[in-house]
């Protein structure tokens, strides 16, 4: 039986909905499931002191090294990716980084395929550059290079002479003076970027956005896990449930707004994110020597309903409405098994040749 690491900060599962998905998950497709803290792994002894589910509750287990890692969790502590980086040397993990935003936008443009879907992005070098491209483009995005579920990511644009920031549903109007030491403060704690404001909105208003989360099932091959529009509340251009927006059902959204075109925009995005699922696995696997599981593409259409590349994102976070959704939860471990049965065979094929 195929034994699958759960890594996780806490040191016990109790209380984790997601632990226990995972281990229902995996009992039901006949692995185990090891619930562990990086603090538990004993490298000396390659043992580790987990938790499995057995007979309703978690047990404590002294078990083995497990023949697969699921690192679905961010590990917030320096000392834990030290000992996540030491582990993956000697058992494969299902996820890796792509990079930041920078970098993903960077490698994009560098393997041309899909370049023409990229909203413009650039770095934010200094207040004279930032200023530039707000000239350019009139409406812009700013948002931190590292940043994740829509926090600190403002739309500025220029009315009546001065600058209007929106941070959600807060509104701050700017001189050129106060909006200057605000770029030049953000720009110097952490790297910024900066992109054009793309007018992606509902009938009734309500700026949207699409997250297309893709995986690797069965077979170490890519599927659609979940499609579904992101709704930023009025008044708010960030679409991002965590900063007030609102997720809703794909057909019922695309018929809304859509009409009798519903079915051939629905194609068209899940098409799309399969084909480019493909091509970051490629740019990984080139740059990297490393496979990718699962990606989180963040899409708009513009008004020739084209689509546009706000970001992509590995690691990404399942709104509330998915909680209950095992299927993503049965992607992964099913990944997981594939990636243990292929290191399997590869130990094997090398005891053979050596």
């Amino acid at each position: 039986m195929i034994l699958i690491g759960f890594m996780h900060y806490r040191k016990k599962p109790e209380g984790l909905n997601k632990a226990y998905a995972f281990a229902a998950v995996a009992k039901a497709e006949g692995a185990e499931l090891l619930f562990f803290s990086p603090g538990a792994v004993d490298f000396r002894n390659k043992k580790i002191n987990g938790y499995i589910y057995k007979d309703g509750e978690w047990i404590k287990a002294l078990s083995g090294f497990p023949d697969v890692i699921c690192n679905v969790n961010v590990l917030p502590k320096e000392k834990q990716n030290e000992t996540a980086d030491k582990l993956s040397r000697e058992i494969p993990f299902t996820s890796h980084s792509i990079g930041s935003k920078t970098t993903v936008y960077d490698n994009i443009i560098k393997y041309k395929e899909f370049a023409n879907y990229l909203v413009p992005s650039e770095k934010v070098l200094s207040e004279k550059h930032f200023f530039g491209f707000m000239d350019k483009y009139g409406e812009i995005i700013f948002k931190p290079s590292e940043g994740h579920q829509g926090i600190d990511v403002y739309y500025i644009s220029k009315e009546n002479g001065s600058f209007i920031i929106r941070l959600g549903s807060e509104k701050t109007n700017y001189d050129l003076s106060g909006l200057s030491d605000f770029i030049s403060d953000k720009i110097n704690k952490e790297d910024y970027i900066v992109q054009p404001y793309i007018n992606c909105r509902t009938k009734a208003g309500n700026s949207y956005d699409f997250r297309l989360h893709v995986q690797k099932h069965k077979k170490g091959e890519w599927c659609v896990g979940k499609i579904y529009p992101r709704i930023a509340e009025p008044g708010s251009i960030i679409c991002n449930i965590c900063s007030g927006g609102c997720t809703g059902e794909l057909n019922a959204f695309l018929k809304r707004e859509f009409g009798d075109n519903h079915y051939n925009i629905k194609k068209y995005i899940e098409g799309f994110s399969l084909q480019l699922a493909a091509h970051m696995d490629k740019i990984q696997k080139e740059l990297y020597k490393e496979e990718l599981d699962e990606l989180g593409i963040d899409i708009g259409l513009d008004a020739n309903q084209k689509i546009c590349i706000y970001e992509i994102n590995w690691r990404p976070g399942y709104p509330p409405a998915m909680n209950a959704d095992l299927n993503t939860v049965k992607n992964i471990i099913h990944y997981a098994m594939f990636l243990a049965d292929k290191n399997k065979h590869r130990i094997t094929n090398m005891n053979m040749i050596y």
